[in-house]
């Protein structure tokens, strides 16, 4: 017994390359800087650690859906100075282009313990952009 099926539908194949997802106001509104918003994550996770409302960074990981690897770097942003956390947070927002500030950044900077010489090169990244 064969029988014939027959699919009728609309299927849009847009060309825009790689990469080019379109959001309705994408083209005039400033964001947020990404490292900004990690700093924030940070930050509030640090407090639920603290809190006992998560146990560890790999309990963090698993809830956030993301590696324990990528936590840790999240994390990292914690042992960098009040002031430089203050100044991250409050990064102009981006209007065209890439962040100037990125984590692979701020990391080297974060994993040096003396504050002075965190404080030295964020101000020598700053100058540089």
């Amino acid at each position: 017994m064969t029988s014939s099926l027959t699919i009728e539908c609309c299927v849009n194949f847009s060309r825009r390359g790689r990469g080019s997802r379109r959001r309705p106001d994408q083209g005039t509104a400033a964001r947020v800087p990404r490292i900004s918003k990690l700093t924030a994550l940070a930050i509030r996770f640090g407090e639920l650690i603290r809190s006992g409302e998560v146990s560890n960074y790999a309990e963090l990981a698993r809830l956030g859906r993301v590696t324990g690897a990528r936590m840790t770097q999240i994390m990292s942003l914690l042992c960098l100075t009040p002031d430089i956390q203050e100044e991250i947070l409050f990064l102009p927002r981006t209007v065209k282009g890439r962040d100037r500030v990125q984590l692979r950044h701020l990391i080297p900077i974060a994993a040096l313990a003396d504050w002075r010489q965190q404080r030295v090169l964020w101000k020598a990244m700053n100058l540089k952009r």
